[in-house]
């Protein structure tokens, strides 16, 4: 590997981690809900998130003076914005707990950010792959898997939403669980789009 070319793979391997690092956030904010501490929670995500937008900054700025990339610098361009939606989704999970006032979590949110802590596992292991794509044996192997794990959560997203139709309790908490689970379901779809977006890099340059 060039010696330019290892900040590219760099820079995607720690965008990946401050998003499995997002993930477990919202496992422990989940697992320990405390409506009163809602803020600071969100505080601290914030950290996180704001820090992978540091990442695709950078990759911004090193993709506008490069002269020569990897692979298409508009391809760097896309996996690193399409990175970035993981973090900031996981986000937007934590601020609707705010934005709705949610007093209490019940067992599905734990599974959801358990199964979206998996995602950014796995692809953690993509991207530490990626730099060697043309050779990895794992690739395809992690993006299956990526798609596995997406498949499961469509699963719960499912069960989650019927069961609220099942067993409504108030209107406005029966809506804000659904809009929360929308946006758990938006996170998933996130991350197996980085997947995707991994494999139309690699048919283009094999």
């Amino acid at each position: 590997m060039a010696k330019g070319d290892k900040f590219y793979f760099d820079n995607f391997v720690a965008s990946t981690e401050l998003a499995k690092q997002a993930a477990l956030y919202l496992v422990e904010c989940m697992k320990t809900y405390d409506s009163d501490k809602i803020e600071n929670m969100l505080e601290e995500m914030h950290k996180i998130e704001h820090a992978a937008d540091m990442k695709k900054h950078e990759m911004s700025e090193a993709l506008a003076k490069a002269f020569v990339t990897p692979v298409d610098r508009e391809d760097l361009a896309m996996l690193s914005d399409t990175l970035d939606q993981v973090p900031d989704t996981i986000e937007e999970i934590l601020q609707k707990f705010y934005i709705y006032n949610i007093k209490t979590v019940d067992p599905s949110t734990v599974q959801f950010a358990e199964k979206l802590v998996h995602s950014c596992e796995l692809l953690c292991e993509l991207m530490q792959e990626f730099a060697n794509f043309k050779r990895s044996k794992k690739i395809k192997s992690l993006i299956i898997a990526l798609n596995d794990v997406e498949e499961e959560c469509d699963q719960l997203y499912l069960t989650s939403m019927r069961a609220i139709s099942k067993n409504p309790a108030d209107a406005y908490t029966a809506i804000s669980f659904c809009k929360i689970y929308d946006c758990f379901e938006s996170c998933a779809d996130a991350c197996e789009h980085v997947s995707e977006c991994v494999a139309t890099v690699i048919m283009k340059n094999t």
